[in-house]
């Protein structure tokens, strides 16, 4: 689960962390107050707007802008970011819907940093990483000049130690700006690590972190993703998520009780298992990616569907107009082949299904579930093997003979 900046904030301060003073806004008039309060309460001339959606970049989409002019030139540009479609590199070319706006205090900026953390699955740590590369994406910076990362494993037993803030301190240079720099750096790792355990957090990220010209740690950008699966113990995420924000297919399928994330290929696949899920789009992949064909989505429908959850994944498949065919992939377990079949075959005459369909069933009540689509009377082809079925789907795609 995603947050806003403003959100991420809202608990870096809890925690101690310091950040500009700001505030939200979902109109252009609760702009231009939010930045009078601002200016009054720093005696400062400078504000920052910026657009607040689940995705970075948003500086470079002109997402994020200064307005030097006081609360008036605040509300101009307030008004050019509201309800703009800020295309950024995460959010595709389609872009985000700007729907809500955080304005907060602009400040002398010595030098960027950029401080995230992470849960590595390798070491079963988490990672701390810090760069002298604020402001620019830890993507890049990996790819062309990796030296200038450095990263920490934090032992869940001792936690977060002072001699190991340190050490990302001074390779940060920190002493160079004072001893109270570094200090400060310091109670905002321990700060950071003591938010990320508490918090249930997957990721937890800052960038730039910046050194002011007074010498002080400052954050002036926020992300923060929680891990899902902690839900049970953070009712108050409830109120802190935004649907406007999310996939509305995923939304959907999430009620459902599906696991659902739209890619964008054009053969639908409505698998049971994560594992056998991915292992069905790799061949997919495999196959047709020299002709063109991808998978449209993972959908994983879990072990124990039932015939109305079938129903339900074939309109969320359907749902995307890429979609040339669908790949049904079942290994019948706890799932009995023939409720997917009756699912699959009740799914096909309610939406009137016009692309191919192709169906692997294996396992339990395996040759009851071929029955039943062999007496359906739709045009449903079967396959016997994984790369059977994928061999059909692709050939069903991109025409020619199956291999």
């Amino acid at each position: 689960m995603k947050i806003h900046e403003y959100q991420a904030k809202r608990i870096f301060a809890k925690y101690g962390i310091p950040v500009p003073i700001g505030g939200t806004a979902f109109s252009v008039d609760e702009a231009e107050v939010v930045a009078k309060r601002i200016l009054h309460e720093t005696g400062g001339t400078l504000t920052v707007v910026k657009a607040q959606i689940h995705a970075g970049g948003r500086g470079k989409g002109g997402g994020v802008k200064l307005a030097k002019g006081g609360a008036d030139e605040a509300r101009r540009i307030a008004s050019e970011i509201l309800a703009m479609q800020l295309i950024t590199h995460q959010t595709g070319p389609e872009g985000q819907k700007v729907r809500r706006l955080y304005v907060e205090q602009g400040l002398e900026i010595a030098r960027e940093l950029y401080l995230g953390a992470v849960v590595d699955r390798d070491t079963r740590r988490i990672a701390f990483m810090a760069s002298t590369e604020g402001g620019v994406e830890i993507e890049k910076v990996a790819e062309e000049t990796p030296e200038k990362i450095q990263t920490i494993f934090v032992d869940p037993i001792v936690g977060m130690t002072g001699y190991q803030a340190r050490q990302l301190a001074y390779g940060l240079d920190l002493q160079k700006s004072g001893k109270q720099t570094v200090a400060q750096f310091v109670k905002v790792m321990s700060a950071l690590y003591q938010l990320f355990v508490k918090e249930d957090c997957s990721l937890c990220e800052i960038n730039p972190l910046i050194v002011t010209k007074t010498g002080d740690i400052v954050a002036l950008d926020a992300k923060m993703t929680f891990d899902d699966n902690a839900a049970f113990r953070h009712p108050e995420w409830a109120d802190e998520r935004d649907t406007d924000e999310e996939d509305p297919v995923e939304l959907e399928a999430q009620n459902a009780g599906l696991n659902y994330v739209a890619l964008d290929g054009n053969v639908g696949c409505l698998v049971n298992g994560a594992g056998l899920a991915m292992a069905t789009m790799d061949i997919i992949k495999a196959v047709g990616g020299d002709r063109g064909v991808a998978p449209a989505n993972f959908l994983d429908v879990g072990g124990g569907a039932n015939q109305e959850q079938v129903t339900k994944a074939f309109k969320m498949i359907l749902r995307s107009p890429r979609v040339k065919a669908i790949f049904v992939n079942i290994f019948g377990g706890i799932m009995k082949c023939d409720v997917i079949a009756a699912g699959v075959v009740a799914a096909a005459k309610e939406l009137g299904l016009k692309v191919p369909l192709v169906v692997r069933l294996e396992g339990t009540n395996v040759a009851l579930g071929k029955e039943i689509l062999a007496k359906s009377g739709l045009h449903i082809m079967t396959a016997d093997t994984m790369k059977d079925g994928a061999d059909k789907i692709v050939a069903a795609v991109a025409g020619g003979s199956v291999k």
